[in-house]
């Protein structure tokens, strides 16, 4: 299905001109500088192609040819028209003369192979010069050259003196390329599994690049290279037969996606890549959705206005359960969203969707509905993006301390509607432990943990946990998170004009949380010290934190006192009750100071 996806992605590439998509034979490649050759085949100049208006020059994408079923290892393989300096000149920089001079023969042979014979000025321009060239040493390298330093190591293509276009895309030397491939063919024949058409089965797939973590030069999602892999003597690929077309279509199209921040965002270890079976708006909005912008630092669509009120009012309105206008008739046309994990030379599928853009838009909605809770401060996000959800997960709120497993089964869960990862509330409840601090983002993944399992299994235990604070809740852990709140305000409001080096959620949280039993009576009689000092100074304020205190109580029973332990989701509930009360407090407690002055 993953790769039958991506064959109909690279149709679709081919059908628009603009995609630059390569056809079999080719690929878009990093490409450096060019050497200018004159038809006697001496080099003139050697041209940078690099964009040089960022901070750092970046390579020109190109297509030129290359053969899917030939990979560079530790092996002497030369690519045509082009390489780096090593084939193409002779040198490096790794202090292996022999090495390097094998390679350089390597690509003198293969142009003679493939272009003696040929009548086309740039091939015999090509020929000639790589019959006089001699590697040089880095400092006799000619006037033409920019420094040694600079080019060593890059990416190398020809052209001749005058001429704009590259020899690369002259019609007789693509011709003698395109006959060579059909020349070395593997010749066996079998029926493709992504097309179901017999064609040459490809014994190497093309190496898929830009996955973060992976190889530089390239990994693959399908590979055999070891005998437990294979069966009934197959060799390579063709133990999971697929078409030479096909390998090189799939492969390609997830290429394209890779390199295109568009249509690609991180996930945890998961680089991810969206697509739909037309060009759609959730296809054009899907990173804004998942890593909104605007709301983030560092994140470059914070500068777009416009694309910061498109993703915002897409999301109010998924939100509210209403499918917007902008996608009425697009609902249909097939979703897939495919997340890739580094696994040495291989890729390992962390998460694939396949669906409809409406059923995306759906699922989207949900989330950000089951995120939803009242916000603390006025600058806490409205929609929080998964990077910055997962962060508070993880300790220092550091990217790189995020849980790979954990993320990948956070965007399946998005993607697929399914409850989150129980895992994902054990590591939110871990850092509240640690550091004691419930902060919106926290009490919203919480939240959002609790609703869907309450959805899946409802029972007493748990509760549909709104919005905002729920006075009349009977659950025994919401109220004795509200009931911690309180204690810890009128700790705060007894010592205000005093540094409070440790709070009572400094030293209680974690215990309170977990086992109240054997910590409220305790935190009873602190209260009861610390409204003392309130009463002498602010009695209104004091007889509010005495009302809220009797309210939250009014449904404990005396006889069965609080519980000795809380269950994981019983401690989520607690953080929860502790939030909302804080958001309604500080909101109280404001109003009491007013009428008191």
């Amino acid at each position: 299905m993953i790769l039958q996806s991506l064959d109909s992605y690279y149709e679709r590439l081919q059908a628009d001109e603009a995609s630059g998509a390569p056809v079999l034979g080719f690929s878009r490649q990093k490409i450096h500088f060019a050497l200018a050759l004159d038809p006697a085949g001496e080099l003139i100049q050697v041209a940078d192609l690099r964009d040089a208006g960022g901070k750092k020059p970046v390579p020109r994408p190109m297509t030129v040819p290359f053969d899917p079923n030939v990979k560079r290892t530790v092996g002497v393989v030369s690519y045509f028209l082009w390489d780096n300096t090593k084939y193409v000149l002779g040198m490096d920089d790794k202090g292996k003369p022999e090495r390097v001079r094998q390679c350089f023969e390597a690509f003198r042979e293969l142009h003679h192979r493939l272009l003696d014979g040929v009548e086309d000025q740039g091939a015999k321009a090509l020929l000639a010069f790589l019959d006089r060239w001699e590697p040089p040493l880095p400092q006799d390298l000619p006037d033409s050259f920019p420094s040694w330093e600079e080019i060593a190591g890059l990416n190398l293509v020809f052209q001749l003196d005058g001429e704009r276009r590259f020899l690369h895309e002259r019609t007789a030397l693509r011709r003698a390329w395109l006959e060579h491939l059909a020349r070395e063919g593997s010749g066996e024949q079998g029926m493709c599994l992504v097309t179901g058409k017999i064609g040459p089965v490809a014994k190497l797939h093309p190496a898929i690049k830009g996955v973060r973590g992976a190889q530089s030069s390239g990994a693959s999602i399908v590979s055999f290279n070891l005998e437990a892999f294979k069966s009934y003597g197959k060799e390579q690929n063709q133990n999971a037969p697929v078409s030479e077309a096909a390998a090189f279509a799939y492969t390609t199209a997830l290429n394209h996606l890779l390199s295109d921040s568009r249509r690609r965002i991180q996930i945890g270890d998961a680089t991810t890549v969206f697509w739909s079976g037309r060009p759609t708006v959730m296809e054009d909005l899907l990173a804004g959705f998942l890593d909104p912008p605007g709301e983030d630092e560092g994140d470059s669509g914070a500068e777009d206005g416009s694309l910061v009120k498109d993703v915002r009012d897409f999301l109010s309105a998924v939100r509210d359960g209403k499918r917007p206008a902008v996608i009425q008739d697009e609902a249909g046309t097939p979703f897939y969203v495919l997340g890739l994990s580094p696994n040495a030379s291989r890729l390992s599928v962390r998460f694939w969707y396949a669906g409809t853009v409406g059923e995306m838009a759906e699922r989207l909605g949900r989330h950000f509905r089951d995120l939803s809770i009242v916000r603390q401060f006025d600058n806490d996000p409205e929609f929080p993006g998964v990077w910055r959800l997962l962060r508070e997960t993880a300790a220092l709120r550091k990217s790189d301390n995020v849980s790979p497993a954990l993320a990948g089964a956070f965007a399946r869960a998005i993607l697929a509607g399914v409850p989150y990862p129980r895992s994902l509330l054990a590591a939110v409840m871990g850092r509240a432990r640690a550091d004691g601090v419930v902060n919106h983002l926290r009490a919203a993944l919480v939240k959002a943990v609790l609703v869907r399992r309450w959805r899946v299994l409802p029972n007493e235990r748990l509760m549909e946990v709104g919005i905002m604070l729920d006075k009349q809740s009977p659950n025994v852990p919401y109220r004795l998170g509200r009931l911690f709140a309180m204690f810890e305000g009128i700790q705060r409001k007894a010592g205000q004009g005093r540094d409070l080096n440790v709070t009572i959620r400094d030293r209680f949280f974690t215990s309170a949380s977990a086992t109240p039993g054997a910590v409220f009576p305790r935190l009873f009689q602190l209260a009861q010290h610390h409204l003392k000092s309130v009463r002498q100074d602010r009695k209104g304020l004091a007889g509010y934190f005495d009302q809220q205190i009797g309210e939250i109580l009014e449904p404990f029973e005396a006889e069965t006192g609080f519980p000795a332990h809380l269950s994981l989701e019983e401690q989520g509930l607690f953080a929860l009750g502790y939030y909302h009360q804080r958001a309604e407090r500080k909101d109280k407690e404001q109003k009491e100071e007013e009428k008191e002055e």
